[in-house]
């Protein structure tokens, strides 16, 4: 287990909360940066940290998400943007950026704009999907926030167990890790200021705001062009014709997105849901093994 130390940092619009390992070695080999998915929070990736050897690493919270400021996101861009100042306000080099679904959309955005900064990027059935499919528009599903069924869904629980027994045999927590199912439950909810229960840290109406607004930042299409570093796109099972925006159990990511960079490549793993770091953890953390070793591999022969 590597130490963990939570910090905060103001950026244009928002304050970010995030969590720093290895401080010491950040001059001394690659900064490992890690990004969360809609409706998640950076200590979701734990398990995945503790598990590839001992190096800087930052797993950020995103704005309304854990413990960063809550704010709805109007536009895709806003995590992008917010991306990019951390790493310039924090002036991160030699980073290795593993991003999970719209976490893997703001790296790529990030990378197109500060490329000179990453060594390779990891996205993670990133939400890029295939160009016909997405209009520039302020709502993919729901216009009005309030009326999403995200919005809905229960925010107050009593203590850590009972999310954790409420959720467990529910949608696709079943399937998640059991280590990892409890980090994201024991650090997804934030104490009552007022009474005695908890609240999740991603409020329901702003992990609303991020899916009404998953169609909005065109721009990362231009992004993909730009960027010469090597990406590695992990990619789920393929989502059939037809199938809803929001249908979990399978991929949001263009088929062919690997081919759109320069140097990039893909793992696809057909069998497996959108939750990949979730459901297979494992797996996940030999391809980072592997990834980080080429990376200091090639750096030692430069």
């Amino acid at each position: 287990m590597q130490d963990v130390v939570e910090k905060k940092v103001r950026l244009d619009s928002s304050t970010l909360a995030y969590f720093e390992r290895n401080t010491h070695l950040k001059s001394k080999g690659p900064t490992l940066l890690f990004v969360h998915a809609t409706g998640f929070h950076a200590r979701v990736w734990d398990k995945i940290i503790n598990s590839i050897g001992k190096f800087h690493s930052i797993s950020i919270d995103q704005r309304g998400h854990g413990r960063s400021e809550k704010l709805r996101i109007t536009h895709w861009d806003e995590v992008v943007s917010d991306t990019e100042q951390f790493i310039e306000k924090l002036e991160l080099a030699n980073l290795i950026g593993v991003g999970h679904s719209m976490g893997g959309h703001a790296l790529i955005g990030a990378g197109a704009t500060l490329e000179k900064r990453f060594k390779k990027i990891i996205a993670i059935d990133p939400v890029i999907p295939e160009p016909n499919s997405f209009q520039e528009q302020n709502s993919a599903l729901f216009e009005d926030v309030s009326n999403h069924p995200i919005a809905k869904r229960r925010s107050e629980f009593a203590s850590v167990e009972e999310m954790m027994d409420r959720l467990k045999d529910k949608g696709s927590y079943g399937i998640f890790d059991p280590e990892i199912f409890e980090d994201y439950c024991r650090y997804g909810l934030l104490k009552d200021e007022v009474g005695p229960g908890y609240n999740l840290a991603c409020p329901p109406d702003i992990e609303a705001s991020v899916y009404s607004s998953s169609r909005t930042n065109a721009k990362i299409y231009d992004a993909l062009k730009r960027i010469r570093f090597p990406i590695l796109i992990i990619r789920a099972k393929e989502r059939e014709p037809g199938k809803q925006v929001m249908d979990f159990s399978t991929s949001p990511t263009w088929r062919d997105l690997a081919n759109q960079f320069k140097n990039g490549r893909e793992i696809h793993f057909p069998d497996n849901t959108h939750f990949l770091p979730m459901e297979i953890p494992e797996k996940i953390i030999e391809i980072l093994n592997s990834e980080i070793a080429e990376v200091v591999t090639q750096s030692s022969l430069n």
